[in-house]
């Protein structure tokens, strides 16, 4: 008898998380892959992508409306702004319009799965309690990580389906065409500083100079990201993920 594969929906399939999660499934059979994107990528013959706008809903609506198969919801999708307090509304609209569009119509949904970060501890504000654990309480608002997560509590009640939030340090990994990337802005400012022929400095403030870093790799969290949305003791938790060194 032919076993049921889950649907995994990928929703920001592009970016370093995204192109790394689907690297990872793409190697276990038990998975039928579905990618959203601003565009497509024609490299992945396995996976079926679909052009959508997420801050549309009539968009998200028409095109994703029929995904009745979706098993499980990978959420990476971010999209910048120029202050903290502006990335909420954006944010928070595209996870609002994905699961407006998908969760009414995938009966079979068992797992949403959003990815934050140590932003949710208040990293970008300067120095927090280290080691973060979990259950820590967040910062001040306006955060969207946390607005996001608790939009995700609220619609979770009563239903069977579960959600975790994974929480990286800075991600390391690969994406074709994505120019958010720490590796490679470190390498044009590298370039830029020996076409000018100045000393390699170091960019910010003497305090980030002295901060410990961790890294977290993208292939490490995307096994971790499919192992807390598929093992019922993950269920309806946060998951700090990092590679466990520190520079």
């Amino acid at each position: 008898m032919k076993t049921r594969k889950n649907t995994a929906l990928v929703v920001g399939a592009n970016g370093v998380v995204g192109n790394n999660l689907i690297d990872y499934l793409e190697k276990m059979e038990e998975w039928e892959i579905i990618g959203l994107s601003r565009r497509a990528n024609a490299d992945r013959a396995n996976v079926r992508f679909i052009a959508v706008d997420l801050l549309d809903i009539a968009d998200c609506l028409k095109k994703l409306g029929n995904l009745d198969t979706v098993t499980h919801i990978y959420y990476v999708a971010y999209q910048d702004r120029p202050t903290w307090a502006e990335l909420v509304e954006p944010n928070m609209k595209m996870l609002s319009n994905v699961l407006t569009a998908v969760e009414p119509v995938a009966s079979d949904l068992q797992h949403i799965s959003l990815m934050q970060g140590y932003k949710v501890y208040g990293a970008h504000l300067g120095p927090f309690k280290t080691p973060a654990k979990e259950s820590d309480a967040g910062h001040m608002p306006p955060e969207f990580n946390t607005s996001q997560q608790q939009y995700l509590e609220q619609l979770q009640k009563g239903k069977k389906w579960t959600w975790s939030a994974m929480r990286p340090s800075v991600v390391g990994g690969t994406a074709p065409n994505n120019p958010m990337n720490l590796a490679m802005l470190i390498a044009v400012y590298a370039s830029i500083s020996k076409e000018l022929g100045i000393p390699l400095r170091f960019p910010g403030k003497i305090g980030a100079f002295q901060t410990l870093m961790e890294m977290t790799d993208a292939t490490l969290l995307a096994k971790a990201t499919v192992w807390a949305s598929t093992n019922p003791q993950a269920a309806n938790q946060a998951f700090n993920i990092n590679n466990g060194d520190l520079f």
